[in-house]
């Protein structure tokens, strides 16, 4: 089984936290998109004849996409590539985009799974982030879209400056009375060369707070986990038949194909990923060439991407994959490592899988990071 992601890079203004790749320019829109289904036919042999059964439309901004935008490249993946039956097919929207008539003409369409950007429903975060829409906009969108979806999961984004426990709790809580099955919360992190890090060395805005972060993800298991959500992966908590099969293709380390400026791609064995320009993906697109560099990944790459993935998620690190696909000194290394990290209670070993526990879940990428293994190989 794989995957196929097809990056919109497209966006009404430019969140202040945003290091994504997009434009505010929708003049070469329509381009683009023939550019998008002319890579799905180039590019239709690299899945070496494995089933696709999610399709994820990401960004930017996909929900600035028509019904006849979706159709045409949903259409293109069915040409060129075997799916299964009944694939998931998610759209990320912004909630000013989901007015009555785009929620409408998306249920007219394959799309099956809406991820709504909401973030936070308070006013004052959204000023703050430069979010496009309003407090308003976000529980109206929730609202349409629970009328015509039942698979949609809310973006909720934690750790903000001025953001109290209480205020979190009534995020959460508003996000909850929509019945949705599914929720994505991340920390609010200052990415290089952003305009959020630029305004906190200037002093307008206060710096994230990492303790306030941390309590604040605690509160977040509390309360999804008392109303039947499983935190299967660090971000992200479903209901048990609603996990992301995209999501958690990724963090299995399933095969992907990326589709459009910035995608990148993954087959076991390499990654590949596009040039982040529009108007170079364009004219390389035209010349039927691809604009993307690759990377082979040694055995040592392998192993420290899997114990990456593999601790963020309840499936844990396996011992025996370990062993199987890497060696024992690979093996002997790992344990070596965790071994401050289990004395410590931040990590465990359960069925012959190494798994953070509740406290060390929060900060398992760098826990994970002072388990790579140096690339010798």
């Amino acid at each position: 089984m794989a995957g196929i992601y097809i990056h919109i890079p497209f966006c009404k203004q430019a969140c202040y936290y945003c290091d994504f790749h997009f434009s505010t320019s929708l003049k070469k829109k329509e381009e683009l998109i023939q550019c998008l289904v002319q890579e799905l036919i180039l590019r239709q042999d690299e899945l070496q004849n494995k089933t696709v059964e999610t399709i994820y439309f990401g960004g930017g901004t996909p929900s600035l996409l028509t019904k006849n935008d979706i159709q045409l490249l949903v259409d293109a993946v069915y040409n060129n590539f075997k799916v299964v039956k009944d694939p998931e097919i998610t759209l990320e929207a912004n909630p000013d985009d989901l007015t009555t008539k785009q929620v409408n003409d998306l249920a007219t369409t394959r799309i099956n799974r809406l991820s709504i950007g909401v973030q936070s429903f308070f006013e004052r975060d959204l000023k703050l982030m430069n979010r496009a829409h309003n407090a308003n906009e976000a529980k109206a969108s929730l609202y349409e879209a629970t009328k015509y979806f039942k698979n949609i999961s809310v973006d909720l984004i934690y750790g903000i400056p001025g953001l109290s426990n209480a205020e979190w709790i009534e995020n959460i809580e508003t996000a909850l009375s929509f019945n949705v099955p599914h929720i994505s919360c991340y920390a609010l992190t200052v990415e290089p060369k952003t305009a959020l890090e630029s305004f906190i060395k200037k002093g307008l805005i206060n710096n994230v707070d990492d303790a306030l972060a941390e309590a604040q993800f605690q509160i977040l298991v509390e309360k999804l986990e008392a109303k039947g959500f499983v935190n299967y992966e660090l971000s992200n908590f479903g209901k048990p038949d609603c996990f992301s099969k995209n999501n958690s293709a990724y963090w299995q380390g399933k095969p992907y194909l990326g589709i459009g400026p910035s995608a990148h791609s993954f087959n076991s064995d390499q990654r590949s990923w596009n040039v982040s320009n529009n108007i170079k993906y364009i004219k390389s697109i035209q010349q039927n060439k691809l604009p993307l560099e690759v990377e082979t990944l040694s055995l040592t790459d392998k192993f420290n991407e899997y114990v990456m993935t593999g601790l963020r998620t309840i499936w844990g690190v396996s011992l025996h994959k370990v062993e199987k696909d890497f060696g024992k000194v690979y093996k002997a290394y790992l344990l070596q490592q965790a071994e401050v990290f289990i004395n410590e209670h931040l990590l465990y070993i359960d069925d012959d899988k190494l798994l953070t526990t509740k406290k060390g879940k929060f900060l398992s990428d760098g826990i994970a990071s002072n388990l790579f293994k140096l690339n010798l190989s």
